[in-house]
């Protein structure tokens, strides 16, 4: 079934990491962009854990790399810096600093809205289940999405609304290509993360998919 955002004009989009809002909502928010809503991104942990052990890339320079890359693919969905808000909070390690990351995600998001889109409680990455739990249900009518990211599926979830990305799979993934750091150009950290090559192609399936979250 296909989402129904005619009505939203001030949307908010949680992203436990830098990239997750292009994973999960790049379509959905270049869709609302183009029906005039604002649309705010939140980033909440630094990413600073996906390359402990690189001597070139230390965390200052790779919170800065990741924060840049969130940036310019935004950019081109028409969001600008201003309305990109990084937390900073410790990239994996935010079940173990909840209530200040349901402090600081609550505060971020503010009131106001007229949709509210975060990761889906039952996403494999503890950080992303944390983010969920701090997002909660505490915004009263307003109304709440869930995506999911890990791990990565592209078939059919149910109840789920869908929304396609304008450009299809090449869109998507060109704007997945930007986030360079996480896939495959930091070389001196063998235990780091990268985005493998199954995981990319699913990531930029055209068709984003979203869970209304009960209230």
């Amino acid at each position: 079934m296909k989402l129904d955002i005619t009505r939203v004009r001030r949307a908010v989009i949680v992203a436990p990491h830098p990239d997750d809002e292009i994973i999960g909502a790049a379509g959905l928010m270049l869709a609302l962009k183009q029906h005039g809503a604002r649309v705010r991104v939140v980033v909440v942990s630094d990413g600073a854990a996906s390359h402990p052990g690189s001597r070139k890339w230390p965390p200052k320079r790779l919170v800065g790399a990741r924060r840049r890359e969130s940036l310019l693919a935004l950019r081109r969905l028409d969001i600008p810096a201003g309305d990109v808000h990084f937390l900073g909070l410790p990239d994996g390690a935010l079940p173990q600093h909840l209530p200040r990351c349901r402090q600081r995600v609550r505060r971020a998001v503010g009131p106001g809205q007229d949709l509210i889109v975060g990761p889906a409680a039952t996403d494999a990455h503890p950080d992303h289940r944390a983010v969920a739990m701090a997002l909660g249900r505490g915004f009263g009518a307003v109304r709440q999405l869930s995506y999911h990211v890990w791990p990565p599926r592209a078939g059919a979830i149910a109840r789920a609304r869908t929304v396609p990305m304008l450009g299809g799979h090449a869109a998507k993934r060109s704007l997945l290509r930007l986030y360079r750091t996480q896939l495959g150009a930091i070389t001196d950290d063998p235990t780091g993360f990268a985005i493998a090559r199954h995981e990319l192609a699913a990531f930029a399936h055209p068709l984003e998919t979203f869970v209304e979250v009960r209230r």
